[in-house]
């Protein structure tokens, strides 16, 4: 259903939509054949030691209801239609973040009978965060890579590096158009 307003109020209410998909991104996680080490990553992510809720993300049970995918691990056989489904329940506009090598490329698994490889050969995947398994620091990156890119009313385009605080490594969050 749209709605027929005058241009100023159209770009008013394009604002609102931005701002609240901006600042309050609801997220769903589909582990489509990983090890587990990046789902508890991600879960790591929620603890209050790294509180990616303070980015306006809540971990959403339903993908009606969900913005973002999570999706971890090498796409199986079996996963890959329950994989398309979730995404096509998902509202548009939808979003996918690919975490983990094995997300990204099969990881271990590559070349396996069962794996048909990385989730962008099933879904188009909006930011990468590799790592086996990635540290919460570059979830919530590849997460922030995201939002800033809702922000300016795109969808991310560039791999972008992040330097982080003394200690920690120089991550690297992949991002495809």
């Amino acid at each position: 259903m749209s709605l027929e307003v005058s241009k100023p109020w159209q770009q008013v209410l394009d604002k609102v939509r931005t701002w609240a998909r901006v600042n309050s991104p609801w997220a769903i996680h589909f582990n489509s054949g990983s090890c587990n080490g990046c789902d508890i990553e991600i879960l790591a992510t929620l603890t209050p030691r790294y509180d990616v809720e303070r980015f306006g993300i809540k971990l959403q049970g339903s993908p009606r209801h969900a913005d973002v995918l999570i999706c971890t691990g090498p796409v199986s056989l079996q996963a890959k239609d329950r994989l398309l489904r979730i995404y096509w329940q998902m509202p548009e506009p939808k979003f996918v973040i690919a975490v983990g090598s094995c997300g990204l490329s099969g990881g271990v698994f590559h070349g396996c009978y069962n794996i048909v490889q990385g989730i962008d050969e099933v879904l188009p995947v909006d930011v990468f965060v590799p790592g086996c398994p990635p540290r919460p620091e570059g979830i919530i990156y590849g997460v922030a890579v995201l939002l800033e890119a809702l922000k300016s009313g795109k969808r991310p385009e560039r791999t972008m590096t992040v330097e982080l605080p003394a200690g920690v490594e120089t991550l690297q969050a992949e991002v495809r158009q």
